[in-house]
């Protein structure tokens, strides 16, 4: 357990969490194919506890009150904070857990993971107690599983870790080092998508027409790891392309409104190498790829200028030598 992440003191303990944006392979990722995960910095989750005699209370933006009465949005983090001081041996009382997120909730940023993952990391570190991986994604993924039905996993792993993860259902996860730099940026349509709701949409196609949505599912499987060699190899042009052909499955395949469409097409016209939707899609964010730094910072500015909510640069970096 890395200091940085949860601290004590007699009264007060804190947890943290960064974000996760996926890359590529979503939608496909939750019918067996790779995914590529990134950790995402710019926005994250403060969990603070103190000793507060009585019933077990949360404080945050969307809530302020006991646990028990929490709204049914936050039943999949009641229950995970219910499991955690049952696995810690902790009553569940005399708690308050104020929960600080600078993350946008249903806009494919892992918000409600990231919340969870804070918040486990924040009672372990009340009851002064480390944690390895397992248990931490264990009990985070209680609360996912209200947020999403049935979850891959990948938000909440990639949240806890500092590399992009490379994911496949019931495959050991494996990280990946990229050999350059790489300058994204994201930007914030401004709506609210429904991941479980654009999962379910996604499944009931498959039903619908198996072998035609299955082509579609193989092929964004074939661009992910194509995206993967190209991050291995440094080659920013052919993750451009791979961007834009995993856009166009999702567009296949119902996910990618007008919205998107129309920050995606506008970043490529100002010159991204490759843009596509990031997340569940119908509303949220979509992720361009700069030329380099000062690309980058015009392309953010565009894109603001153009209507985007909110626009955040970042940069992918290779690993030191």
């Amino acid at each position: 357990m890395s200091a940085e992440k949860a601290t004590t003191s007699e009264q007060t303990a804190i947890g943290i969490a960064h974000s996760k944006l996926i890359l590529i392979g979503e939608h496909a990722v939750v019918h067996g194919q790779p995914a590529i995960a990134l950790p995402f910095p710019l926005v994250g989750v403060e969990s603070v506890i103190d000793y507060v005699p009585g019933s077990v209370k949360i404080d945050s933006t969307f809530y302020h009150g006991p646990l028990e009465s929490a709204p049914e949005s936050l039943e999949g983090l009641a229950n995970c904070i219910k499991a955690t001081l049952n696995y810690l041996q902790l009553p569940c009382e005399d708690l308050l857990i104020r929960i600080k997120s600078s993350i946008p909730p249903g806009k494919g940023l892992g918000s409600s993971a990231s919340v969870a993952i804070a918040v486990v990391r924040s009672l372990f570190a009340y009851n002064n107690q480390d944690y390895e991986e397992d248990e931490l994604l264990t009990l985070a993924n209680i609360s996912e599983t209200y947020a999403h039905g049935v979850p891959s996993g990948i938000d909440t792993l990639t949240i806890t870790s500092d590399f992009p993860v490379w994911f496949e259902k019931e495959l050991p996860s494996d990280f990946i080092e990229p050999k350059g730099d790489f300058h994204f940026i994201v930007a914030d349509s401004g709506r609210m998508g429904d991941t479980r709701l654009a999962v379910e949409s996604v499944a009931n196609l498959f039903k619908s027409a198996p072998r035609r949505i299955q082509a579609k599912l193989d092929r964004i499987g074939e661009i992910t790891h194509r995206a993967r060699h190209a991050l291995e190899s440094a080659s920013k042009h052919l993750l451009g392309q791979m961007l834009n052909e995993a856009q166009k499955e999702l567009e296949a395949l119902g996910v990618s409104d007008a919205g998107l469409n129309r920050l995606i097409y506008f970043a490529r016209q100002e010159g991204a190498l490759g843009a596509k939707l990031t997340g569940g899609g119908n509303g949220g964010c979509i992720i361009a790829l700069a030329r380099n730094e000062v690309h980058s910072r015009q392309l953010s500015e565009k894109l603001k200028k153009f209507g985007a909510h909110t626009v955040w640069p970042f940069v992918l970096r290779k690993k030191p030598e």
